[in-house]
């Protein structure tokens, strides 16, 4: 059986080749390569390499060499029709049958690719004769020099209903494959067919082996739609395309490297000043495939965006589409321009160390998520921090790795606790490189400001949320030496987890929801989950001894000797080593539980101390409704914590 080219490449992009050797390598990733143990002869030093974005394994020692479809076939005794199979499966594609019907179509394919070509030609031609002079000024206009030009095939579709179908007709191509390629429309009222693309710059769009499949057409006069792409045709997929990937290709491997831009002109006016590792989606978001076609070339493409409310909804759509796609190592980084500035027009005007200095301010994908949740409106109640935090959970909910989705579960409750923190960097003027700002500019106060009472405060080293206090309180040693007398709960809740880490990958997400008085406590507590979410990546075991190793590697001996040494532990069986572990778990469980009920007596504090101060009718029923809802919660918690029985309290 023959397979299409195409449908091989299709295959071939829809599985990552590292992921699939992978299951039968342990493989390293160094630089832009994969290294590991070669599975086709026996050695010790590795030898093997596999490289993602050209798409082939490599062995220096015996010289076995092939793609992903070869891999299959030697280290399963499959044949190349029964790889195919299999691999057509795993990647959720439809296996083709090879009929007289395809071999056809395989031949009709080959044509209308001759017809796209002579298109080009034909659009060239035009741009470089009388008709095209104002396409030509236009260029030039733009900073477009002649090898630019010539190098991305740029042409004009002049004026006039038939001029380029009657050109090809001529050329002896048939109207049939005038319309399979999109070049031209039959009215449905069986009349002439005329030219799709007139009176407009046209941009020729390549597939993966660069050959043409589609048009880009920028209007020249006052058309409707200012751009105008061909339509999906048996050559052209737009959401499986990205403009000029295959030029890209070379310099992204040099620079290690790929910047994606919004339109075609931002692509070709940034290759022309020197940042050929530049592609562009095709007039819509980026679809899935075309994510993963980044990922291929690099493991963090940059998404460049304009500065203007338009590039930042672009942009939280693009978080959108690819936090359910993140995987270990891959992510996307997001760069934003000043307003009213695209790619082009910065090289332009302020030339290319101005779009160098964009780039290397690009923000990580957790850093816009967490500007453009932060964004979305005032954190300066305890409902709206909890519906902040909320946001912020279910979008990195949505993640599809285990591992990554953990750590940003992590992270993002790292700095949900820094925002109770003096001098916290997650709240300012949180601005996108020197464009628009995610964060309403404030002013010095987020909320009431009181002597003794709780409330947002800016002090000159960032915002802060001070729990209200008595001055009695105040006094106590409780108040002033916080660090070294942290509740007794939170001591035993780390220390079951210390000698019982093997339960932290079903009760980690609940853990990390946990809010610790105690800076120390706090940041060990942090520090524990990142150790075992980097253990699982490594697909290590974690053990007691192991997880303590760490710690004190990290700076927490003596914490540790602390927790050890602390005799009003030792009561608590459920925290000590030899405890079972269905006992650990429930008492940690339960630990969660009071913990999140500590938090609700003390937000009920702080809603009384408002209530009581002289709130306004209409805030006045508010506070009224959350005391009783919060009353509510806490009834409910202390009834269940208390069916639990006392294992840990």
């Amino acid at each position: 059986m023959r397979f299409q080219p195409d449908f091989l490449d299709e295959l071939r992009m829809r599985l990552s080749l590292a992921d699939y050797i992978g299951r039968r390598v342990r493989l390293t990733r160094k630089g832009r390569e994969h290294t590991g143990l070669c599975p086709f002869h026996s050695e010790k030093t590795p030898s093997f390499t596999v490289n993602e974005e050209k798409g082939f394994y490599h062995c220096f020692g015996c010289a076995a060499h092939g793609d992903i479809i070869k891999f299959a076939m030697e280290t399963e005794s499959l044949s190349f029709p029964e790889a195919i199979e299999r691999l057509a499966d795993e990647a959720g594609l439809a296996l083709p049958v090879q009929t007289e019907v395809d071999r056809q179509e395989t031949a009709k394919r080959g044509e209308l690719h001759d017809v796209m070509e002579a298109a080009t030609h034909w659009f060239e031609s035009q741009l470089q004769s009388s008709k095209g002079q104002q396409a030509r000024d236009y260029l030039r206009d733009r900073g477009l020099s002649a090898e630019t030009i010539a190098n991305f095939r740029l042409g004009v579709a002049v004026s006039g209903r038939t001029h380029m179908r009657d050109a090809l007709l001529a050329r002896k191509f048939t109207e049939q494959q005038l319309i399979d390629t999109g070049l031209v429309i039959k009215p449905e009222d069986g009349g002439q067919a005329y030219d799709r693309f007139r009176d407009r710059i046209m941009f020729p769009i390549t597939d993966a082996r660069n050959k043409i499949v589609a048009f880009g057409g920028r209007a020249l006069g006052d058309a409707k739609a200012k751009y105008l792409n061909s339509p999906e045709t048996s050559l052209f997929h737009k959401g499986h395309l990205l403009y000029n990937l295959p030029k890209a290709r070379e310099t992204s491997r040099s620079k290690d490297r790929l910047i994606v831009v919004e339109g075609y002109m931002d692509v070709i006016a940034i290759t022309q000043a020197g940042f050929g590792e530049s592609v562009a989606p095709l007039g819509t978001a980026l679809s899935e495939q075309q994510i993963q076609q980044l990922w291929r070339l690099t493991p963090e493409p940059i998404l460049c965006f304009d500065g203007d409310n338009a590039g930042v909804r672009a942009s939280e759509r693009a978080m959108e589409r690819v936090l359910p796609l993140l995987k270990p190592a891959h992510s996307l980084r997001f760069a934003y321009l000043p307003k009213g500035e695209d790619p082009d027009s910065l090289v332009m005007t302020a030339g290319p160390g101005a779009f160098e200095n964009i780039l290397g301010q690009a923000k990580s994908l957790i850093d816009v998520l967490w500007d453009t949740t932060l964004a979305q409106g005032s954190i300066d109640t305890p409902e709206r921090r909890a519906g902040f935090r909320s946001r912020l959970i279910d979008a990195a909910k949505t993640i599809g790795d285990d591992d990554v989705r953990r750590f940003y579960l992590s992270d993002l409750g790292d700095r949900f606790k820094d925002l109770g923190r003096p001098g916290n960097k997650w709240l300012g003027n949180n601005r996108l490189g020197n464009g628009g700002s995610f964060v309403p500019q404030r002013g010095g106060q987020f909320g009431r400001n009181r002597q003794g009472k709780g409330g947002w405060h800016n002090g000159g080293r960032g915002n802060r949320f001070e729990p209200a206090v008595s001055p009695e309180l105040l006094r106590t040693n409780l108040a002033q030496k916080e660090s070294s007398m942290a509740p007794r709960r939170e001591k035993l809740l780390i220390r079951a987890i210390l000698n019982h880490p093997a339960l932290l990958e079903t009760l980690e997400e609940d853990l990390i929801k946990v809010e610790f008085s105690s800076v120390e406590l706090d940041k060990m507590h942090a520090a524990i989950i990142g150790i075992a979410v980097e253990s699982r990546a490594n697909s290590v075991d974690l053990e007691s001894s192991t997880l303590k190793n760490h710690l004190m590697e990290r700076g927490f001996s003596e914490e540790l000797a602390r927790l050890e040494a602390d005799r009003s532990l030792i009561s608590d069986g459920f925290a000590s080593a030899d405890a079972p572990l269905e006992t650990a778990a429930q008492g940690i469980a339960q630990l969660i539980e009071a913990s999140q009920l500590h938090m609700l007596q003390g937000e009920l504090q702080q809603a009384e101390l408002d209530a009581a101060d002289g709130l306004a009718d209409t805030e006045l029923e508010r506070a009224a409704l959350r005391i009783r809802k919060l009353r509510e919660q806490i009834v409910v918690l202390s009834q269940r914590i208390a069916d639990a029985g006392d294992v840990a309290l």
